[in-house]
């Protein structure tokens, strides 16, 4: 879609288990996400607008396309995972960019992850049921 010669600005977000390889270039405002519109990725309104948020809070909702690939998770992890791409990509923009971003938690990698199985348990912590006879 994007030839390699137009400049853009990239970051990596990561959510849960999901990782969005975010770049911006700019342009109108429109959002791909792999290769498909937002409107037809993300069926709820506040996942798109969760999306968009990094660039709305800085003022630049119509200064640049997001393009971005993002994989594992489900659509609210990777929502999360494309917001942490976007505003660590607006970070190579402008650094001017960062106290506003950081203040709104934006570049904080949110850490929560599932808990692994662990043996002789039927869950992360949830152990066999008891029974007594």
């Amino acid at each position: 879609m994007y030839e390699s010669a137009v400049p853009y600005y990239y970051g990596t977000g990561r959510r849960k288990s999901s990782v969005a390889r975010v770049r911006l270039v700019a342009g109108t405002g429109s959002v791909t996400i792999n290769g498909r519109d937002i409107d037809d990725y993300f069926g709820l309104e506040t996942l798109k607008n969760i999306a968009r948020q990094p660039l709305v809070l800085v003022g630049m909702e119509g200064k640049f396309d997001i393009i971005c690939t993002v994989t594992g998770g489900g659509v609210s992890g990777q929502a999360g995972a494309i917001r942490h791409g976007v505003a660590r990509a607006l970070l190579q923009a402008g650094d001017e960019l960062r106290a506003p971003l950081k203040a709104a938690g934006l570049l904080t990698r949110d850490p929560r992850m599932k808990e692994r199985k662990k043996y002789g348990l039927k869950a992360a912590r949830r152990a066999p049921q008891f029974s007594k006879r």
